[in-house]
């Protein structure tokens, strides 16, 4: 300000920054433009601040008129920068009400929680059942030798399961097991008696699909060795086994054939009206011991094969073995 500063210059400057801030305090976008603008027009180095500086070189009856006219500015400007601050607060929750608005009459959108496919949940049933029973769970390679599914399970050269008809064979000497019973020998071989085994897994077999057949398929090995064992511990395993499992059902034993258990057995329960066949079972082949460095007449033992598969149908009531592996929702939403 010069030294020859008057009360109308003064009075200008007042006027002037009147309009200039309610003109800035409109263009705020946010609340931090404004409060910049505050501390600009209001702050101690505002611009108000600098006329009222000026105020000092004016005659002494002169002063209050520009003080008066400098605090109902300051006034002013106060009420814009509230009035200016409520509107962007209000817009602002507009916006954020805009984008978060939800239509409650909408249908659900998302992805729909999934669940456990039953013949996984089957597995894990038969397996907690055998564990609750003492036993540990274990697992073997889907890709065995000639030797571990079958020359060590007491199957000769010239067995049916060997034939190219019924097995996936690979290269050197490899092939896709047909049965969880390797892993009876993996286990023998590097865990001494007492044993007490049971080991589900996937096997492979040349079968056609049809209702009850897949090449690939579900299986539970259960095995058990030791001294003093005999059918009576075989028979009431699997008794309790069942019993658990399906509850108070009738229960046959039939006389059968296994190359590497003698004797041997199939178990049938009786299902709405009718035996069904739910396991092969019977005592471990002496000759299965022998190959394995034990002696038969100290130790003997028993072992038993599930077809995971079968007990699912029979539980749930399925009646194609193909219902399994379609992963038809409509199907499996029912589990």
């Amino acid at each position: 300000m010069s030294a020859t500063v008057s009360l109308q210059q003064l009075t200008d400057q007042l006027e002037a920054l009147e309009t200039e801030a309610a003109a800035e305090i409109a263009a705020a976008a946010d609340a931090d433009a404004l409060e910049q603008l505050r501390v600009s027009l209001l702050g101690k180095k505002g611009r108000l601040s600098g006329v009222l500086g000026a105020m000092g070189k004016l005659p002494g009856d002169e002063r209050p008129l520009v003080g008066q006219r400098a605090n109902v500015l300051k006034t002013q400007v106060q009420a814009l920068l509230s009035e200016r601050l409520q509107a962007v607060k209000s817009a602002a929750l507009d916006a954020r009400l805009a984008r978060e608005t939800l239509d409650v009459t909408a249908a659900a959108s998302g992805v729909p929680m999934g669940h456990r496919h039953p013949l996984i949940t089957t597995t894990e049933e038969i397996v907690d059942l055998f564990c609750g029973l003492g036993y540990r769970m274990v697992e073997g390679p889907e890709v065995e030798t000639d030797h571990y599914n079958f020359t060590a399970l007491n199957i000769p050269p010239d067995h049916p399961a060997r034939d190219m008809q019924d097995t996936f064979y690979l290269k050197d000497n490899l092939l896709l097991r047909t049965h969880t019973s390797p892993v009876q020998i993996r286990q023998l071989e590097q865990t001494p008696p007492p044993v007490r085994i049971v080991a589900p897994g996937r096997v492979y077999r040349r079968d056609a699909v049809d209702a009850t057949h897949s090449p690939v398929f579900h299986q539970v090995e259960v095995l058990a060795i030791d001294e003093g064992l005999d059918f009576s511990h075989l028979r009431g395993t699997v008794m309790a086994f069942l019993k658990a499992f399906f509850g108070d059902l009738p229960v046959r034993f039939r006389a059968s054939y296994f190359p590497f258990t003698e004797p041997s057995a199939e178990v049938d329960v009786q299902w709405r009206g009718r035996w069904l066949e739910v396991m092969g079972c019977g005592m471990v082949d002496p000759a299965v011991l022998e190959g394995l460095g034990l002696d038969p007449e100290r130790f003997s033992g028993f072992a038993a094969g599930l077809g995971v598969e079968r007990f699912c149908m029979v539980r749930h009531g399925i009646d194609d073995i193909r219902r399994l592996y379609t992963s038809d929702l409509r199907f499996l939403e029912q589990f």
